[in-house]
């Protein structure tokens, strides 16, 4: 693979498309999504990520089962999840779902954590909302303990007690999936990313570009404060989400119904408003390009880009065409032109095979942090100092 990764990722929704007035069933949108993550290995791409929601129109509740049905129809394409739902899981189940995973797709997996945009999905796993940063602090803390020992004795506030317990499978190569924290407005969650030394994510899609500026630089700065390198070695993501033709006013002609009529962010600002304030590219190949390449200007050089392309009730068919321009005229693009001027301290796109050579064969590839997190009773305390995190003057500009 090359120093960036690319790829698509999906949210599952099952929305009427406006053309017809026809939704997909579920079953045609589960296939559908099989048959994206397909077709993207195809056309040369890196990733396929899959969200993870409970709830009516999205049907997307078992991305370990998806994934796992993908990696045994690809050879090729990194399996990754869109959010895992770090809050209402069960840090025990993600431990062992995802080793699981990992050993059935040879090593051909990662996962990016966060806290989902669900409100009602807490109380139907027994949490609070009003929880949320704690359980991602606390439940990521007990996750990585069960990934990286044998033997874990813990306890703390939104589980019961574990003693002399142990996850199985053991990680494959004794490495776990690399994990990033993805998030669009919790500054606590880059601060978490950078705690660990892990990759943060910014899902770029609804914001304007000095937000996502803001946090990640947050992020790079947290990530040299706790001794993982320099800010530039940090491992960043961006989400985009993008509709094109080869010539642009088809574009946006044939999108429009789709925008005007999307479960986020239909009926509210025009589609040419809304590509003025974010990132989302309608037009043509060479206008993705363009914009693509502009985030290095404000986030640095980083690691992974993925593009949302079938939201909104696009057909099947308009989606796998999106995918093979990407293939065959955007990312080859991308990728000449993101390596051109990248500084040789840049890290490359995370994979198993680089963790394990990271690891040398000792069994844990993680950067570690600035200190082990444990307390004499086998306890973590690393939820306790993120929690005395100052979000507000870590994101000032």
């Amino acid at each position: 693979m090359s120093q960036m990764q690319f790829g698509v990722f999906t949210v599952g929704d099952v929305t009427p498309d406006p053309a017809t007035g026809v939704a997909a069933t579920e079953r045609e949108r589960i296939k559908a999504m099989v048959a994206i993550a397909e077709h993207a290995e195809q056309a040369g791409l890196d990733v396929f990520a899959t969200g993870e929601h409970h709830n009516p129109p999205f049907v997307p509740s078992s991305p370990t089962t998806m994934l796992g049905w993908i990696a045994a129809r690809t050879s090729r394409l990194l399996l990754s999840t869109a959010t895992t739902l770090i809050t209402t899981n069960d840090p025990v189940k993600i431990a062992e779902d995802y080793a699981m995973l990992q050993h059935l797709a040879d090593g051909r997996v990662d996962l990016i954590m966060g806290r989902g945009n669900t409100g009602p999905v807490y109380p139907w796993f027994g949490k609070d909302i009003r929880d949320g940063i704690d359980l991602a602090l606390e439940n990521y803390a007990l996750l990585r303990r069960l990934w990286e020992e044998d033997v874990v004795d813990w306890s703390g506030r939104f589980r019961t007690p574990l003693q002399g317990f142990t996850a199985t499978p053991r990680p494959m190569d004794g490495v776990a999936p690399f994990v990033w924290h993805g998030s669009i407005r919790s500054p606590e969650i880059a601060e978490q990313a950078a705690y660990y030394g892990d990759g943060f994510f910014h899902n770029h899609i609804f914001w304007p570009k000095e937000h996502t500026q803001r946090m990640v630089a947050l992020y790079r700065r947290r990530f040299a404060h706790y001794g993982h390198g320099t800010e530039q070695q940090a491992i960043v993501g961006l989400g985009g989400q993008v509709f094109m033709r080869r010539n642009s006013q088809d574009a946006v002609r044939e999108f429009r119904p789709y925008f005007d009529n999307a479960p986020v962010y239909g009926h509210g600002p025009s589609l040419e408003e809304f590509m003025a304030e974010t990132p989302l590219t309608v037009g043509s190949p060479e206008q993705v390009i363009e914009r693509t390449l502009a985030a290095r200007d404000y986030v640095g050089d980083y690691q992974r880009q993925l593009f949302l392309l079938d939201h909104a009730g696009l057909p099947l068919k308009s989606v796998l065409e999106q995918i093979d321009l990407l293939g065959e005229e955007v990312v080859p693009v991308l990728r000449k032109e993101f390596a051109i001027g990248r500084p040789a301290e840049v890290p490359d796109a995370p994979t198993h095979a680089a963790l394990v050579a990271k690891a040398g064969g000792s069994g844990s590839a993680r950067t570690g942090s600035a200190a082990d997190g444990s307390a004499a009773d086998g306890s973590t305390r690393d939820d306790e100092r993120l929690a005395q995190f100052d979000t507000k003057e870590a994101i000032a500009p």
